[in-house]
């Protein structure tokens, strides 16, 4: 089955310097509508109508709408004329210095008009409609602030260190699970991961989804693998992981320096009971004519539609290497694989495979690296020349 394996990329006291720091407004202490005021950076604003919402800080994600113009009164932008509010994570740059230290300035509701200075815009650089070294005025609403995720409160909480090397910060445990997850199941998990200045390199919570993943199977990095592993549903922890137990001397994604001690703030969600071997005990093993072997595990109880080339089939498996080792599984996911039968998408082993099946069906199959990956292998977790076993179960079959 032609699949690549999707692999989980992200990461003492140092760090809470860095994250007691908060972004500091420069706006007097009672502003007075339709005043303009001027910061040390040269920035200057004035507020037309005042809200009533929340402060935009450093790290929330602030939506925004705008209308920007030159000087002269030529208008080069307006997410109103789009209909569609611009949003962006404020304080990390992701917009001129001019809109960073602005949008810190508001709260939900308000309407502002700033005049930027090139220094604090795009300075030299010709952009767009923008000439080089302009003046620009934009008039801005605040719209909405998603706080950003918080760091763990773990002043005065012990810190253990593992045989690793892993260091680990017990925030809370839950008091009504105990039970820990097994090698290969699959866990949901939100987090927050840090670099030690502070910086937030990656969370779930910012995407409001927990990440769902095997854990013990070296689908992450060895610190989340150890780390998770320690943990019950509803417990928070803060991992402290070296890099050798992270991402080493390449560091990855841009993002993770090389050599660095990354920090991830983890709550364990959810437990689901990994995918388990087909139990072939006592069964037949069948060889065909091509290599291909493979031992009858069920039968439907009532015969459905063969699979059949041209057929579009939906399969559910689990693929281990002869160690026991699962590289991949549609169950870890939740959702069977769906492709069409004699087109050559999937490995050989699996065409000939499936084709013995109908729906309900459930076999193992036992592939010879000449009917899988061969000599090259795939995706960095099956090795050359490697026989490969699926727990394969029929689901569905459609013209």
């Amino acid at each position: 089955m032609l699949k690549q394996t999707t692999l989980f990329i992200f990461s003492f006291l140092v760090m809470q310097t860095a994250f007691a720091q908060k972004s500091k407004s420069t706006a007097p202490k009672k502003i007075k509508l339709n005043v303009e005021y001027t910061t040390p950076s040269g920035l200057k604003y004035k507020i037309t109508e005042q809200g009533k919402g929340i402060q935009a800080t450093a790290g929330c994600k602030v939506s925004v709408h705008y209308t920007g113009t030159l000087t002269n009164g030529t208008k080069f932008d307006s997410s109103k004329d789009r209909n569609q509010p611009f949003s962006f994570k404020l304080g990390e740059g992701q917009v001129i210095k001019g809109w960073d230290e602005g949008i810190a300035l508001l709260k939900v509701g308000d309407k502002a008009v700033f005049t930027i200075p090139p220094g604090l815009a795009y300075g030299e650089r010709e952009t767009g409609n923008i000439p080089a070294n302009s003046t620009l005025i934009f008039e801005v609403e605040l719209l909405s602030v998603v706080e950003g995720p918080k760091p763990f409160d773990v002043k005065g909480k012990d810190t253990t260190t593992t045989s690793s090397g892993l260091q680990y910060i017990v925030v809370s445990r839950s008091k009504e699970n105990t039970i820990k997850p097994a090698k290969g199941d699959v866990v949901s998990v939100h987090y927050t991961g840090y670099l030690l200045d502070g910086k937030i390199f990656d969370s779930s919570r910012e995407r409001d989804q927990p990440i769902e993943l095997p854990i013990g199977v070296g689908r992450v990095i060895k610190g989340w693998d150890e780390g998770i592993q320690l943990m019950s549903v509803g417990d928070k922890l803060r991992l402290i992981i070296p890099a050798n137990l992270a991402y080493g001397e390449q560091g990855a994604g841009g993002v993770i320096p090389p050599n660095a001690t990354i920090i991830f703030d983890v709550e364990l969600m959810q437990i689901k009971e990994g995918p388990k071997p087909f139990d072939a005990k006592g069964k037949d093993t069948i060889t065909t004519a091509s290599g291909l072997k493979y031992i009858v595990i069920e039968k439907a109880q009532q015969a459905g539609s063969k699979a059949e080339n041209g057929k579009t089939v939906s399969v559910h498996y689990s693929g281990y290497l002869m160690d026991g080792k699962v590289f991949d599984s549609s169950l870890e996911r939740g959702q069977p694989i769906s492709f069409k039968l004699g087109e050559g998408r999937v490995i050989p082993g699996w065409e000939e495979g499936i084709k013995l099946m109908s729906i309900g069906d459930k076999l193992k199959l036992i592939i010879p690296s000449n009917l899988a990956y061969g000599e090259q292998g795939a995706g960095g977790v099956i090795p050359p020349n490697a026989t490969l076993i699926f727990d394969v179960q029929l689901m569905d079959v459609q013209p």
